[in-house]
């Protein structure tokens, strides 16, 4: 090999890494942060106790909103945002196998369950044979108003993946109640024409909803707290790090456990007295 082709690969490597320790120091010293969120109350808990944590480390937070957990997703994975706060890993699960994505959970957020609501039918009030019940219609969710339902006595279901999960799995419907699949952000503008919706707690505490006038709640387990989400590169890097420190400040916990607004909320281990 010639000496002027020692030279130039030499310096091809050299420009290499170069770049990639410029990469690498732009990464570690990410000023912006872009955060998805949907409508809920998961903006606001940022707002108040983890955004003052980031910025005292220097991060400037930008707030993005979407209509759709879809559209919050899909900007992650584009690069769009680098993170969002608005689903469980159950929903996070099978966006990932249906878009063939990598997103993960880094830590759990505090999350209102999912409720059974009416406006016509006061709570107490026995629930008749053949009402009209609104439910999301994304089979995860589904499934989870679909346990509410059960629990109530209302109908028995058999048991699915969650990704396959729809109106034929009830099995057992002996009071005839109507099931109605809706977009799960309409359910609340439903409650005007059915007796009775199924509504995500994100959707039901923007609406103004209160869980202490639901006619039952969810009983919500570890896999259907939500998760700030990220690309599965990113998990592991001093941002992404930083947001899941931020969650677990005094800050945040001062935050959220003097808040009445959260109370009915589920809350992750790390704020549980």
């Amino acid at each position: 090999m010639t000496t002027a082709r020692v030279l130039f690969l030499s310096t091809l490597l050299i420009l290499g890494a170069l770049t990639g320790a410029a990469l690498h120091a732009e990464t570690s010293a990410k000023s912006d942060l872009k955060v998805g969120f949907v409508p809920g109350p998961y903006i606001d808990e940022f707002k108040v106790g983890v955004a003052p944590e980031l910025e005292k480390k220097g991060y400037r937070v930008r707030y993005v909103e979407f209509s759709t957990g879809l559209e919050a997703n899909n900007a992650v994975f584009k690069g769009e945002i680098d993170a969002n706060v608005m689903q469980h890993t159950i929903f996070l699960n099978s966006y990932n196998e249906r878009q063939q994505t990598d997103l993960v959970g880094i830590v759990h957020v505090p999350t209102p369950p999912m409720a059974l609501y009416s406006k016509k039918h006061p709570v107490g009030s026995p629930i008749k044979p053949g009402s009209t019940v609104a439910v999301p219609n994304d089979p995860v969710n589904l499934q989870r108003a679909l346990w509410i339902l059960r629990d109530l006595g209302l109908v028995e279901i058999r048991d699915s993946k969650p990704v396959d999960v729809s109106e034929l799995d009830v099995i057992k419907n002996p009071g005839g109640i109507k099931i109605v699949p809706l977009e799960a952000a309409q359910a609340p503008r439903a409650l005007d024409d059915v007796d009775f919706a199924a509504i995500q707690g994100n959707f039901a505490i923007y609406s103004g909803l209160k869980l202490t006038n639901a006619f039952a709640l969810e009983k919500m387990t570890t896999p259907y707290i939500n998760v700030v989400a990220v690309k599965q590169a990113n998990a592991g890097s001093p941002w992404a790090q930083d947001i899941v420190a931020g969650y677990k400040s005094q800050t945040f916990k001062t935050t959220i456990l003097s808040d009445r607004f959260y109370d009915g909320f589920t809350l992750p281990d790390y704020l549980k007295r």
